[in-house]
């Protein structure tokens, strides 16, 4: 059973139901672009937003912000500008807090024209993300971006999802693209990289789960080019060593129009994946539930549907176990944010909403 697409104002939402609200749209003088937006739950009960904005995906001039939602309140604070560079443009940012405490914002600054002369910086707050500190280069390999959010594996290391985009082409990103992991040894206070997700299709954009000590699932984003297609699917690998090396990535039961997914483990145990249902449009937007480790995935159901682009999600579990979920719409000018929890994606139930026009 699917659930059409819907906006609610509504922040609470019961068991079994689904609020999804506006976050941001073209009233917010940050540009018109507004893609992709991340999420973060931080220590103190605040959620906190980050995008990159700008006149447009390739402006010559772009900046990450960040947003607020304090614990109680209905309302975002105004974004600011967390992350510019005077000289190049911004890209993809992540937050992040470690379990120690410090928040990360990962981020990516294009040197060319396209993304794939671009690196990635870092900045950390030890104040809940209302300071930051100066930038630091975390990667310098030409090629290399961030998307998705790190993990903590079982004996407490981070694992950061990084990519390596090939191709120098604004509508095309070569086959022999990579996903990769950087791995935070927390004893040493050193990022290591791992081995590539090499996959015949290419492969970026990376989601990891630890489905048990040193063996975890991945998937990932195809390549290639924006055609229609009628072989396009979210690519799967493995590791059995703790994210060091991976299998090589394989064409999985779920379609994908070159779009960006999540993927994340739940404390029930339970594997929830967040992608686009479609290999040609970034609609419907679908949440798929594994209660067996990745054998099987019976329930799915659309969090928004329809004739606009729902794209770039991003799922979080919250202290209190309702699951949030981060995605942009309307050709990457609003950003919504869903609270849902299992039960909805299992039995479904009553949606607040507010219909996006």
């Amino acid at each position: 059973m699917l659930c059409s697409f819907t906006l609610a104002f509504g922040f609470t939402a019961e068991a079994g139901s689904l609020t999804v609200r506006r976050v941001f749209g073209p009233e917010i003088k940050t540009g018109p672009y507004k893609h992709p937006a991340r999420l973060e739950e931080l220590a103190n009960g605040d959620l906190y937003l980050v995008y990159y904005g700008g006149e447009g995906e390739y402006a010559a001039s772009t900046a990450v912000f960040g947003s607020r939602l304090r614990k109680g309140s209905q309302r975002w604070t105004k974004p600011v500008v967390i992350a510019q560079d005077p000289f190049r443009s911004l890209g993809n940012g992540v937050i992040w807090q470690a379990p120690d405490g410090v928040v990360w914002l990962f981020y990516v600054v294009r040197h060319g024209k396209t993304w794939s002369t671009s690196k990635v910086q870092a900045k950390i707050s030890r104040d809940h993300a209302k300071t930051w500190s100066d930038a630091f280069p975390l990667v310098e390999q030409e090629g290399m971006m961030v998307c998705n959010r790190p993990i903590v594996l079982h004996n407490a290391d981070y694992l950061l999802p990084i990519y390596h985009e090939t191709g120098h082409d604004t509508e095309f990103t070569g086959f022999d693209s990579t996903s990769l992991f950087l791995r935070y040894e927390v004893a040493k206070k050193q990022w290591k990289q791992t081995g590539p997700i090499r996959a015949a299709v290419g492969s970026i954009q990376a989601a990891a789960v630890e489905v048990s000590p040193h063996h975890l699932i991945a998937y990932s984003r195809r390549c290639g080019n924006y055609e229609s297609t009628t072989n396009g699917w979210v690519v799967r690998s493995e590791s059995r060593d703790g994210g060091w090396t991976w299998t090589e990535g394989k064409n999985s039961a779920f379609p994908n129009p070159n779009a960006a997914i999540d993927f994340i483990k739940l404390r029930s145990g339970s594997l929830l994946l967040v992608y686009n249902d479609s290999m040609n449009d970034r609609t419907p937007l679908t949440l798929a539930l594994s209660n067996d480790q990745d054998r099987t995935y019976p329930y799915r159901r659309n969090v928004a549907e329809g004739p606009h682009d729902y794209a770039y999600p991003l799922a979080i579990q919250a202290k209190d176990g309702r699951i949030h979920l981060i995605f942009t719409s309307h050709e990457r000018t609003i950003i919504n944010h869903a609270t849902l929890d299992e039960d909805w994606v299992v039995n479904g139930g009553p949606v607040k909403n507010w219909i996006a026009k």
